[in-house]
C-alpha cells in the first residue's frame, strides 16, 4: 500500500503531542451561547495550564491625520512590562517624528489602560484619552496543548489630548482596542493589522486580520465591521508587512500598506523568553474584502516569540 509504514520501523511521538492529539479542539466565536467552560477573563488564571505558560496583553490603538498612537500592557508568567509608540505625522516640517519607548523594569506607570480611561505619562509624550463603546468580537481557540482568548474592537469611537514636546493636539477619531489572554504554545508567530477606515460608499470600516494565532477557517478572530458591525471573513494572506490578500479575491486585489515609516522594532533575548517584533503605523489603499476604500489608516505587525 503506497505511503505504508513498514512492519520494522519505529515511530516515536512525543508524550506532548499525544496529549495535544488527546484534547477536543477549543473553537469558539461570540459574544453568544457557548462559552466554554474555562478560566477566560475576567476570571483569574492560573501561571500554568497543560505545562504552557500564562499570558496577558491588552494593546490600544489611535489613528488620526495628526496623530497615531498605541499603548500596551503584556504581561508573560509573572514579567510584566509597558509600551507606548508615537508618530506625530506633521512634525518636522511635515516629515513626521515617530518616539517609541518600551519599560521592562517595574516603577512608576509610563501606561495606564483603566476600562475606557488610556493614559501616556512621559516627560516626552502626554496623553489621556477616552475609548467609547463598540460591539466586541469574542474568540477562544485551541494553541498548542492549551487554549489562547481574545476580545477585539476596531472602529471604536477615541476622543482626548495628546501632547508631544511644545505640540498639542485636541484627537477625535477611531481606533481598535485588543485584550487578549491564554496560555498559548510555546513558540508562536503570526502577521497582524489592525486599522480604520473609510468605503468608497462612505460606510464606516474596521478590521482586525490576522494569520498564526486564533485563525481557523471559522471561529477565528478575522473580523471586518462595517458600520460598526462585524463579520467574519475567509482567511487571509499576508504579503510580509506590505499587504493583505483575501480568499477568494481577485489577483493583485487586497489591503495594501501605505507610508509606513513609523516603526517600532524589537529583538529581546531573556533566555527562556525570546521575542522578534515588528509594528508600523501607516495607511491604506485598496479593497477590504471587496470593499473599495476611500481610506484607511492604521498598523501592521509581525511578531515571533518563544514564551
Amino acid at each position: 500500500m503506497a505511503g505504508a509504514i513498514p512492519f520494522a520501523t519505529t515511530v516515536n511521538v512525543s508524550a506532548d503531542a499525544v496529549e495535544a492529539r488527546e484534547q477536543p479542539p477549543i473553537s469558539w466565536r461570540g459574544p453568544g451561547d457557548g462559552r466554554p467552560d474555562l478560566q477566560l477573563p475576567p476570571d483569574r488564571q492560573p501561571l500554568f495550564h497543560r505545562g504552557q505558560l500564562r499570558k496577558r496583553w491588552r494593546y490600544v490603538g489611535f489613528y488620526g491625520d495628526e496623530v497615531m498612537l498605541c499603548a500596551g500592557i503584556a504581561t508573560i508568567g509573572i514579567f510584566t512590562h509597558s509600551f507606548w509608540s508615537v508618530w506625530d505625522r506633521g512634525a518636522n516640517d511635515g516629515k513626521g517624528r515617530h518616539i517609541e519607548h518600551t519599560r521592562l523594569r517595574p516603577g512608576g506607570p509610563e501606561v495606564v489602560l483603566d476600562g475606557p480611561r488610556v493614559e501616556i505619562r512621559t516627560s516626552e509624550v502626554r496623553a489621556a484619552l477616552h475609548f467609547g463603546s463598540s460591539e466586541p468580537i469574542e474568540v477562544v481557540n485551541s494553541s498548542g496543548r492549551a487554549w489562547g482568548w481574545t476580545r477585539k474592537r476596531a472602529g471604536v469611537p477615541v476622543k482626548g489630548v495628546v501632547e508631544i514636546g511644545d505640540r498639542h493636539f485636541d484627537v477625535e477619531g477611531f481606533g481598535v482596542d485588543d485584550e487578549s489572554a491564554g496560555f498559548h504554545a510555546r513558540h508562536t508567530a503570526w502577521f497582524w493589522s489592525a486599522g480604520i477606515g473609510t468605503a468608497a460608499d462612505g460606510r464606516a470600516l474596521g478590521w482586525n486580520l490576522v494569520d498564526g494565532i486564533n485563525d481557523p477557517e471559522v471561529n477565528s478572530e478575522r473580523a471586518i465591521w462595517v458600520d460598526g458591525v462585524p463579520y467574519e471573513p475567509a482567511p487571509v494572506r499576508f504579503d510580509g508587512l506590505e499587504a493583505v490578500m483575501f480568499s477568494g479575491k481577485g489577483e493583485g486585489e487586497g489591503l495594501r500598506f501605505t507610508d509606513g515609516k513609523a516603526e517600532r522594532r524589537r529583538h529581546d533575548n531573556f533566555g527562556l523568553i525570546r521575542s522578534d517584533y515588528v509594528h508600523r503605523f501607516g495607511t491604506f489603499e485598496g479593497s477590504l474584502d471587496g470593499i473599495e476604500l476611500a481610506s484607511g489608516a492604521g498598523v501592521m505587525e509581525e511578531h515571533d516569540v518563544t514564551w
